[in-house]
């Protein structure tokens, strides 16, 4: 008999890490496999950033940190919002995580009831749904297309506000699309959800940076809404730094007590050593990452010309993040080396199995059409990559 708990049986398991299992099971069996299908830099962090953390070990940081983060790396943080953002956040309304993701976990396990609703445009990250089902909330989802850049409208926005939602999440540049939402149109959002000021908005901002715009905008730049807001962000995209485990968010005061009384629970403080690194990382002008930065650029003008020449995929011009997200529902029904393709789920497998490329369905990301396919690599593995792509689906 079962011993796992409701809760656990509800849940689904993270697409993207396991089509980077399944590419390791082959790598281990000899086969020459491509992953595009995790979201990781493919560099290592900037040098002086390893510098910091090898000092900290050296300093003798070994010891548990404080729930919320060292104060000279919440210091940081507040510096930083103010220097990148206009946002004004004091160290007290900052709580450092084990990563974006525990960041956005806390918030939900601090906001939400049993039943209350949380609307997530779609595509969307694949852990917010069942982040949202582990507090015990309901994902509310909101299709959008590639014609809009899958980007949510107003008008959407507030079809789906009931008096059960108690929260609106939204990444943005977006993982999986690569789409970034401009000032104009957080403020058509806002000009919705400040008549609502119980629903709580996560803005999901880890790939700030990585922005080939040179223009962000934070939704909680917006006085009408910045009470309301959370602005989640980490180390881990723009500094390279994903196994170093360092996430944030800025909060309303009562809601980052909040996330500070969950996290005390849970899991405690941060790394030492990786916090002490982060604020090397965060204090340092954006132009130390820029080579990083620029390289992804240079990638998505190769994929996007290359998959130009791919039967098949219908692509838009992502404005950051590194990935691109074709529409590929053109070759639904059709069979390629006597494999029918009838989901986006049987094409990544295919294309796993047959060209030795991982990718990551649409589906993992509420949008069953689209195919998500990380640049985060060589140029050299990339043009073999869609080489092999484009074979598979003559």
């Amino acid at each position: 008999m079962s011993q796992v708990s409701q809760r656990v049986q509800k849940m689904s398991f993270s697409a993207t890490l396991a089509m980077t299992q399944k590419a390791r099971e082959l790598k281990a069996k000899g086969h020459d496999v491509i992953s595009l299908s995790i979201g990781e830099p493919d560099f290592n962090p900037p040098e002086f950033i390893q510098e910091a953390a090898i000092t900290a070990i050296k300093e003798g940081f070994n010891s548990y940190t404080p729930v919320p983060g060292y104060a000279e790396l919440r210091e940081a943080i507040s510096n930083k919002f103010k220097r990148d953002n206009n946002l004004d956040y004091s160290t007290e309304q900052i709580v450092v995580s084990n990563g974006a993701k525990q960041s956005i976990t806390n918030v939900f396990l601090a906001t939400l009831n049993e039943g209350d609703e949380v609307i997530v445009p779609a595509p969307y990250w694949v852990s917010y749904i069942e982040m949202i089902k582990i507090a015990d909330g309901i994902p509310v989802t909101v299709e959008t297309s590639i014609e809009n850049d899958f980007k949510i409208t107003p008008e959407q926005l507030k079809s789906k506000i009931t008096t059960k939602t108690k929260g609106f999440i939204f990444s943005s540049p977006c993982n999986p699309s690569g789409s970034l939402y401009s000032k104009e149109e957080l403020q058509a959002l806002v000009n919705i959800l400040k008549d609502y000021p119980h629903i709580t908005i996560i803005s999901d901002e880890i790939y700030e940076h990585i922005n080939y715009t040179g223009q962000h905008t934070s939704i909680a730049q917006f006085s009408e809404v910045k009470e309301q807001t959370v602005t989640v962000n980490g180390m881990s995209k723009a500094f390279a730094m994903t196994g170093w485990r360092i996430g944030y968010i800025g909060a309303p005061l009562w809601l980052a007590k909040a996330c500070n009384k969950v996290q005390g629970q849970m899991t405690s403080g941060a790394n030492s050593v990786a916090q002490r690194a982060s604020i090397k990382g965060l204090e340092a002008p954006i132009s130390e990452i820029q080579y990083m930065i620029d390289a992804f650029k240079t990638r998505r003008s190769l994929v996007l010309d290359l998959a130009k020449d791919i039967n098949g995929f219908q692509c838009n011009e992502p404005e950051g993040a590194f990935y691109i997200f074709p529409d590929v529902s053109t070759l639904f029904g059709k069979t390629f080396n006597g494999v029918t393709i009838n989901t986006s789920t049987d094409l990544a497998m295919y294309l796993l199995e047959h060209a030795h490329v991982g990718t990551v369905s649409g589906d993992a990301f509420g949008s069953p059409n689209c195919l998500r396919i990380s640049y985060a690599a060589s140029e050299t593995q990339l043009k073999e990559a869609f080489k092999r792509i484009k074979n598979a689906l003559i």
